[in-house]
């Protein structure tokens, strides 16, 4: 997985549990994509100051998904519900069902895709 779409992701499920400041950075780098210049600027801190922030949230919050597996359960769960979803597909295409099967697989596919969408 790209390290800042790990950054995000992980930022979304523990990012609470960081203190404001610590927030405020992150987002910066992780979601307004700015620079360690920019952000140094913008806090009255140093380059290195905002790197070791960075650096120390980084460690924090794969910390918390070593001990709690939130994202990993996330990303397991997203691929299954895919695979079913796209089961369900080849199976709503299959020519052998009747109507009422086809209806309860319609069903099933729908709330499939509900599930996915709030993932």
């Amino acid at each position: 997985m790209d390290k800042k779409i790990q950054q995000a992701y992980l930022y979304d499920f523990y990012g609470e549990i960081l203190n404001e400041h610590q927030r405020k950075i992150y987002e910066d780098v992780v979601y307004n994509d700015l620079s360690l210049s920019e952000i140094a600027e913008e806090e009255g801190i140093s380059r290195q100051g905002v790197s070791d922030i960075i650096r120390r949230v980084d460690q924090k919050l794969l910390g918390y998904e070593q001990k709690l597996h939130l994202l990993e359960r996330f990303l397991a769960i997203k691929s299954e519900m895919t695979q079913m979803h796209q089961q369900l597909e080849k199976l709503l295409a299959d020519q052998q069902l009747n109507q009422s099967q086809k209806e309860s697989v319609t069903c099933i596919s729908q709330l499939a895709s509900k599930i996915l969408e709030q993932l």
